[in-house]
């Protein structure tokens, strides 16, 4: 039997019963260690969060991989068409870690009513667009079926060009395209989303393929690219890798080069935003288990002097520093452990309560969402504990040496 652990059981079961000092110093490096763990566990719940949202967002307007013509990229808002053969298609769709493929025809524009217009970009696609993300985001109206070979005269707008424009659902509202002539479209809105990404919602609009296609002049089979959506994106690159070889040097029927862009590449400034959030967790982490290990160690160094006179009988006795530092050391830990239990209940429960309520508001133009995000990973949950616990215990072994300077003769007169 682990003697150490038996007597600071003992001990710990006490609670500082009788101790003036102790029994609050407990409670305060109880309350450290709870604080420390709760405030990381909500700072990294928030993180996950928001760079979800905000990934999930960006991933819906453009997927996690995009096949796209050379000459669109080296011409910057010029979009040149790609024709996709079938064979093509049939063997994008049965690559493993590939969830959907879709094809899209981009036009600029402008929409004009009586009393203002808007330039927006277009963004066609075809019967096989995935519509979750915009029902998910859809404030009012629906989601036509598009066409990839008819035209619908429809059209999806966001909140706010429809604010800008004063244009509800079932309204008419005139396009207007400019290439050589201009090209006029009447179109009826059929649906209003707004997804707070500012960037986005101030220009796209959704309609057919078939309508954007005619506009550029392009044959039937041609459109702006393909988008492809993985089953998860942290295997991007993976699949990125896969239909390399199918794009690879390759050509369209009307001499047209292909080439692979994953959404870090197109967007890469959000996403090195997102990556700086990680910079701010972590001096949050480090700062709260600096406060958890500062309290542990002065309620430590009060719970030694307050058992000057008990550390002095355990040498008398025959017992080592070894052993009477092992002895505080557990009882350090069960401390620990209180405050760990303590934290998850306070954080965690602060976070699912955040998840179903949204009681914490946010600056949507700001921060592109209208609550504060959370998301929990119960694999960052284990690992902040586990390194709480071990950071605490270690910083805890240093001031245990002051034991050893206690001399028994005159520590069993201490009071």
């Amino acid at each position: 039997m682990n003697l150490s652990l038996f007597i600071a059981r003992r001990l710990y079961g006490e609670g500082g019963e009788g101790k003036k000092v102790s029994r609050p110093a407990i409670r305060i490096a109880t309350a450290g260690v709870a604080l420390g763990l709760a405030v990381m566990l909500i700072s990294v719940s928030v993180m996950l969060g928001f760079k979800h949202e905000i990934r999930s967002k960006v991933i819906g307007f453009g997927s996690h991989l995009q096949i796209l013509n050379y000459e669109s990229l080296r011409s910057g808002n010029q979009t040149s068409p790609l024709a996709f053969p079938d064979t093509l298609l049939e063997n994008l769709r049965q690559t493993k870690g590939i969830s959907h493929v879709q094809r899209f025809c981009n036009k600029g524009g402008i929409l004009k009513t009586d009393e203002a217009f808007k330039g927006i970009m277009l963004h066609g696609v075809d019967e096989n667009f995935d519509p979750v993300f915009l029902e998910k985001n859809l404030v009012s109206g629906e989601i036509p079926v598009f066409s990839g070979d008819s035209v619908t005269q429809q059209i999806v707008i966001s909140r706010q060009i429809a604010d800008e424009l004063q244009l509800n659902v079932n309204d008419k509202v005139y396009a207007y395209f400019f290439e050589g002539s201009v090209r006029a479209r009447r179109f009826t809105v059929a649906g209003i989303y707004e997804t707070h990404m500012t960037e986005f919602d101030k220009i796209l609009a959704f309609t057919d393929l078939y309508t954007c296609n005619r506009l550029n002049n392009w044959e039937k089979d041609q459109c702006s690219g393909l988008e492809i959506s993985v089953d998860e994106f942290s295997e991007i690159d993976n699949v990125a890798s896969r239909i390399m070889p199918e794009i690879k040097w390759r050509t369209d029927a009307y001499g047209a080069s292909f080439v692979l862009m994953t959404i870090r590449e197109l967007y890469p400034q959000i996403f090195e935003w997102l990556d700086l959030l990680n910079m701010n967790v972590w001096v949050i982490l480090i700062l709260m288990v600096g406060v958890a290990g500062f309290t542990m160690i002065s309620g430590l160094l009060i719970i030694i002097l307050e058992r000057t006179n008990f550390i002095g009988i355990m040498k008398s006795v025959g017992a080592t520093n070894r052993m009477i530092r092992h002895i505080f050391l557990y009882y350090a830990c069960f401390i620990i452990l209180k405050g760990l239990f303590w934290g998850n209940i306070i954080g965690l429960g602060l976070v699912v309560l955040q998840g179903a309520t949204g009681m914490v508001h946010l600056d949507a133009s700001t921060y592109y969402v209208e609550s504060v995000p959370v998301l929990i990973d119960w694999r960052y949950v284990l690992v902040i504990n586990f390194f709480t616990m071990v950071a605490s215990v270690l910083v805890l072994v240093l001031p245990s040496f002051l034991i050893s300077k206690i001399h028994p003769a005159r520590s069993v007169r201490f009071e």
